[in-house]
């Protein structure tokens, strides 16, 4: 994506050819910096502070995470130890596991000597992959915007809630939630974005926020209650967001309050998306509801809030009385059962697991399940 003009994406390799490069989201939508990443320590800080966020992105940190680690000493050692390292830093994304999975399994079949060109090799396959991967999601999910559109009779711009942020920010590029509305945009479909804020970290209205203004995209901040309010009012067409983990049986883990928004949809009518690719899905668990870690954070993200005073000065805040206590589940479950259509790069499937094996029959072979 361009940031004032310049193209970027998440991640890449620095100038000497071995450090990383990452886009500190933390600092926005206040500051634009980037981070440079040198050793498989750094990687891990910087997913575990949430530097760099989002399942797809965070998947793609851990790869080049262990490119750092061989680049400092390509012992199995010192492989299993950035492994187990970075995994420890998110536990609900599948993606870092999976991720983590692909280049241990490319990195045990090399010589020692080999590993280090063969990680970096690999964890830029993983970033090619996932922009290809974003740009065919956007393609199918915009298709859906297009009909939409011509429910709407063309008249107006088609009206699209989102939670938290599955932009480019969340991906190496094009983003996953937000692919079929860049993709819409960019045909010349009107498109409004209602951008919920996402509490506590606020990655609705601090990062998508952001990169849809960068875009050129329409679009609308509100609480994270409004939601429901709008859907009555006839003011949404649809929902689409992203997942951060989802099981064979399609349900979907996504950032925490994405689960009420799926109800208010469904209890007005309103057809909820999720877009995912396929490293998103854990085919280990069958019950996303019952079986999905969910991340729980420091309570201070809850009780403290940063932002940009009227001076210009950046501060952060507490919010809460000093003597209560708070709780930050991270993420929350949606069934499959109040889900629309999971976008993949394959195409659009039934949240269920006889759909998901339609898009993906080899996968009914690998577990020993059948295709309905």
């Amino acid at each position: 994506m361009h940031v004032d003009g310049k193209p970027y994406r998440t991640i890449w390799l620095a100038e000497d050819g071995w450090s990383v490069e990452i886009i500190d989201q933390t600092k926005l939508p206040h500051a634009f910096e980037t981070v440079c990443l040198q050793s498989a320590e750094d990687a891990a800080h910087a997913i575990r502070t949430m530097q760099v966020r989002g399942a797809p992105l965070i998947g793609a940190t851990a790869a080049y995470g262990i490119c750092l680690a061989m680049h400092a000493e390509t012992t199995d050692d010192a492989l299993d130890a950035a492994c187990e390292n970075l995994l420890a830093t998110r536990p609900t994304a599948i993606n870092l596991r999976w991720a983590l999975d692909v280049m241990l399994q490319h990195l045990r079949a090399c010589e020692q000597s080999a590993r280090a060109k063969a990680a970096y090799q690999k964890a830029a396959e993983i970033c090619d992959e996932d922009v290809v991967t974003n740009q065919a999601i956007g393609t199918h999910g915009a298709a859906l915007i297009a009909q939409a559109w011509q429910r709407a009779g063309k008249d107006r711009p088609v009206n699209i809630l989102t939670h938290c942020n599955a932009g480019w920010l969340a991906t190496v590029d094009r983003g996953t939630a937000l692919a079929p509305i860049y993709h819409a945009y960019d045909e010349g479909i009107p498109v409004h974005v209602w951008v919920d804020e996402t509490r506590p970290r606020n990655q609705g209205a601090a990062l998508t926020a952001w990169e849809l203004g960068k875009h050129g995209i329409d679009h609308t901040v509100i609480v994270d209650n409004a939601g429901g309010h709008l859907m009555q009012r006839g003011r949404v067409d649809l929902c689409i967001t992203g997942s951060d983990r989802t099981a064979a049986n399609g349900d979907v883990c996504n950032k925490i309050g994405t689960y009420l928004k799926a109800l208010a949809a469904h209890d007005n009518g309103i057809a909820f998306y999720v877009a995912l690719p396929f490293s998103t899905i854990d085919w280990s668990i069958a019950d996303g509801v019952a079986e999905i870690p969910i991340e729980e954070r420091d309570p201070a993200e809850v009780t403290r809030i940063s932002g940009r005073a009227d001076d210009g000065s950046l501060a952060t805040i507490s919010i809460t009385p000093g003597n209560s206590r708070a709780g930050n589940y991270a993420f929350d479950v949606t069934p499959g059962r109040l889900v629309t259509g999971l976008i993949t790069e394959r195409g659009v499937a039934e949240a269920s697991s006889e759909g998901l094996l339609c898009l993906y029959p080899e996968k009914a072979r690998a577990t020993g399940g059948t295709k309905q």
